[in-house]
């Protein structure tokens, strides 16, 4: 059987344990704690502060596991541990907060230097009113063409497993490019 690594990432209240509830076939194991900051408190009531951690099986030759990073900054100590052994990443982005557009690009940026590994961005909370278009985003975020920015919804498991699929496309392409 085949395991494969992939970290969900991004910045604080993007959406990345939800994103991993919504598929996760396990129990999602979080580190989540109570939020102390007034200014935080404001946008959601918990914070992950090591990991959370699901699993998807494919199939019976192919398993996920599904590593969210700590969004705060104050814990990105774990971003360079959690990237160990990853075959990709995911960056997760607020579709609605372009405030963090800014730290998803740095988030992006630092998860490249840990590992030349395939990444996607999932621009989540498409579903709603104020989110940024798509193209909108891809600019401001400084995105190549080459790199695929995916609508998402982390509550709904289909655009959820789709960006996991491009994920996943895009981690078999590089296996078959190095065994050439």
């Amino acid at each position: 059987m085949q395991t494969v690594k992939m970290v969900v990432t991004g910045p604080f209240s993007a959406g990345k344990t939800e994103f991993i509830r919504s598929v996760s076939e396990i129990d999602v194991v979080a580190t989540e704690r109570k939020i102390s900051s007034d200014s935080e408190r404001a946008v959601k009531q918990a914070t992950t502060v090591a990991m959370d951690f699901g699993r998807i099986t494919v199939d019976e030759d192919l398993v996920l596991y599904l590593f969210g990073t700590p969004g705060q900054k104050r814990f990105d100590f774990m971003w360079e541990i959690l990237s160990e052994g990853m075959l990709g990443f995911i960056v997760m982005v607020d579709s609605t907060r372009p405030e963090t557009f800014r730290e998803a690009r740095s988030i992006l940026e630092t998860f490249r230097a840990y590992a030349p590994t395939p990444y996607v961005v999932a621009a989540n909370k498409q579903d709603v009113d104020d989110a940024w278009e798509m193209e909108d985003m891809r600019h401001a975020l400084r995105l190549d063409n080459k790199v695929k920015l995916l609508p998402c919804v982390a509550t709904d498991k289909n655009t959820v497993k789709n960006v996991l699929l491009e994920l996943l496309y895009s981690i078999l392409a590089e296996m078959e490019n190095t065994e050439k």
